[in-house]
């Protein structure tokens, strides 16, 4: 997926990882990463079919199913129980965003790096540091530190 884009697909990751970011003038930032079982999705350009803000990035070769979002919509129209998976789907998007809000607000560097190491762990083993430094909203030289700080 390209920035400035609309993406009239949802993609559902069956093996790999991928990465979601947006660029700056200095450099690219890391929001997000996927991994099994997870979904790759534009929500601008789901919700408002505007181009969208992110881009999209294969880490790994994946595997990945494809589904039109037309076509999607008229499923959550038909069936009640993938209307529910839709709706489940974008309450636990929203949380997900809340929490990098707060977390991005209220936690130091360190405290954000604990997370990733509590929760995601096997993100520290198949991604590269600058991606994860991105992701936590600070330089390689300070996840560095925090590394060396914490063995």
């Amino acid at each position: 997926m390209e920035a400035g884009k609309i993406i009239p697909y949802i993609f559902f990751i069956k093996k790999g990882i991928v990465r979601a970011y947006a660029s700056t003038a200095e450099n690219d930032i890391t929001f997000w990463f996927g991994t099994e079982g997870q979904t790759i999705i534009s929500m601008k350009s789901y919700v408002e079919d505007k181009p969208g803000y992110e881009n999209i990035e294969l880490l790994e070769n994946c595997e990945l199913y494809q589904l039109e979002t037309e076509n999607l919509r008229n499923l959550f129209n038909e069936d009640i129980h993938i209307a529910n998976w839709g709706r489940k789907f974008a309450e636990r998007e929203l949380v997900k965003t809340e929490e990098l809000i707060i977390s991005r607000q209220f936690k130091t560097a360190l405290e954000r790096y604990k997370d990733l190491m509590r929760d995601k762990s096997d993100l520290l083993k198949r991604v590269q540091l600058g991606y994860i430094a991105s992701y936590l909203g600070i330089t390689q030289v300070s996840l560095s530190r925090i590394r060396a700080e914490i063995k």
